[in-house]
């Protein structure tokens, strides 16, 4: 059977709750987003996934990533990766789209990237490196990390540009699998956060 990669977004923060672009900073998790972690876990050690025991785990270095991974049970199987690590969003850390546009009306993080920060081609490539890390595992792969790099690495498996990241997003503490199907890349499961219901 193909490797397929399980994507975990990091629980709730208080910057993603309020809707801050939240890069580099490291934000810790809120209540709600542990008890979240938690439950992702949970949903994680039933079927049909009975715990991943073969897949090999890895998590962004940031905390709000690598304390989800931990709370889900990951943390002792899991090694930090900084192709994992969330845009830099440079001169819009901390802002909200709506900041954002009240300076540049028409923007779109997806086609105008971001001042000061990491280039689209620049997370188009840490994305591509975790692709192919996954696609040459003889095994399921899970990754914790975060919005817009999940959204990256989703386009990325599916063969599009950057940009389609767009039209895919993703909640905090969301459940997605990308995986195959008749031979060509596919997604299985995206955004679920069933678990939190």
């Amino acid at each position: 059977m193909a490797p397929r990669i399980l994507l975990a977004r990091h629980g709730q923060t208080r910057w993603s709750l309020a809707g801050k672009h939240t890069g580099r900073t490291d934000i810790p998790l809120l209540d709600e987003g542990r008890r979240g972690a938690e439950l992702l876990g949970g949903r994680l050690r039933h079927g049909p996934w009975a715990g991943l025991p073969d897949a090999e785990v890895r998590t962004s270095p940031l905390a709000r990533a690598k304390e989800t991974c931990a709370l889900a049970g990951f943390g002792d199987r899991a090694r930090e990766w900084d192709a994992l690590l969330e845009w830099d969003y440079g001169a819009y850390e901390g802002m909200t789209p709506a900041e954002i546009k009240a300076t540049r009306p028409d923007w779109l993080i997806w086609r105008d990237g971001v001042p000061e920060g990491e280039s689209i081609a620049s997370i188009g490539a840490r994305a591509d490196e975790v692709v192919e890390w996954a696609r040459s595992a003889d095994r399921d792969v899970l990754v914790f990390a975060h919005g817009h790099i999940l959204r990256t690495l989703g386009a990325r498996w599916l063969g599009h540009e950057v940009s389609f990241a767009a039209r895919i997003r993703l909640d905090p503490t969301s459940l997605s699998v990308l995986g195959w199907a008749y031979g060509e890349p596919a997604i299985e499961r995206w955004n679920d956060t069933g678990h939190l219901d």
